[in-house]
């Protein structure tokens, strides 16, 4: 069974909430941190869906639980919920251009077409990216809105692991994490 929650509850009434950050500010300030580009995807009932994200981080590792954000606007964030699956594929810096796929710029006929990666199914049938740095199967757990997004915690089945670097993605443009020297 799915827990889904409408809201996450605040600690002061609405009309006494102090005002929101400014839009544009608080995007400009969250586009200088650092964040791992993943697609996320789902198959079942509602359909195969596939959704590149930013926002995914590690829940518990007992039992290993993953988030992932989906803006509700995504047909992918409906699909999740609906399917009761999902799979976070951690990008390789080969798969960039893959990742614009699957952010829509080129529509989403282009999605799982025969450019667009090599995939197999997970455990829980949600599409799995074949060469991903590191792809996490999943139950969903539960969903809780927030916001403009869904928050999907996906207890994982199974994950498997590949040898490539990670893409990154900071100040609007993909990167690549580098090791620092550390002085002992």
């Amino acid at each position: 069974m799915i827990a889904t929650e409408r809201t996450a509850t605040a600690h002061w009434p609405r009309d006494e909430a102090p005002a929101a950050a400014d839009r544009a500010e608080f995007v400009d300030a969250m586009s200088r941190a650092v964040t791992s580009v993943n697609i996320v995807t789902t198959d079942g009932g509602a359909g195969r869906f596939g959704v590149t994200v930013s926002a995914v981080a590690s829940v518990s590792a007992d039992p290993p639980m993953i988030l992932a954000c989906i803006n509700r606007n995504s047909p992918a964030a409906a699909a999740v919920r609906e399917n009761g699956v999902l799979c976070v594929n951690l990008l390789a810096d080969s798969h960039a251009p893959l990742s614009d796929v699957f952010a829509g710029r080129f529509g989403p006929e282009a999605r799982f077409g025969s450019e667009a990666g090599s995939w197999t199914s997970g455990a829980s049938g949600a599409p799995q990216l074949i060469g991903a740095v590191a792809a996490f199967d999943c139950a969903l757990e539960t969903a809780v809105d927030a916001g403009s997004h869904t928050i999907f915690v996906g207890r994982v089945l199974s994950v498997s692991v590949g040898g490539e670097a990670p893409l990154a993605y900071c100040r609007r443009s993909y990167c690549t994490p580098s090791a620092l020297p550390i002085a002992c």
